[in-house]
């Protein structure tokens, strides 16, 4: 039996968070899910994604709320964009997992299974 917890960010609406949730609860993982438009991510939490993947990566630059933001055309800071996406979750690629050390942005089975494969060891 494992004691890995992973927490999820994202929102209930979001097919690849829900995707996710699945994944772990099927492998017996506890899941600490947070609803990004109930709570939204810390300015710190988020920035461990930042760390990792970089901005941009964390950006769902094909979606709807991207468009509509205008984030393209907008010559603005890192920081800027940063508080931009903590209102506006929308603007991420979903979910945010993290798994002990582990960090994955949105449907990334092979990081999950990383995770997973930490606990047991």
């Amino acid at each position: 039996m494992s004691d890995l917890q992973v927490q999820i960010f994202g929102t209930r609406k979001s097919k690849e968070t829900r995707a996710a949730e699945r994944f772990f609860k099927e492998r017996k993982v506890k899941v600490h899910f947070v609803d990004l438009h109930e709570r939204p991510i810390s300015k710190g939490e988020l920035t461990r994604f930042v760390q990792k993947y970089g901005l941009n990566a964390l950006l769902d630059l094909e979606g709807k709320a991207y468009e509509r933001s205008n984030l393209a055309y907008l010559r603005t800071t890192e920081d800027s964009v940063i508080a931009k996406v903590i209102e506006t979750p929308e603007l991420l690629k979903l979910p945010l997992v993290r798994g002990g050390k582990v960090l994955a942005v949105g449907d990334d089975a092979e990081k999950w299974k990383e995770m997973v494969g930490q606990g047991s060891a």
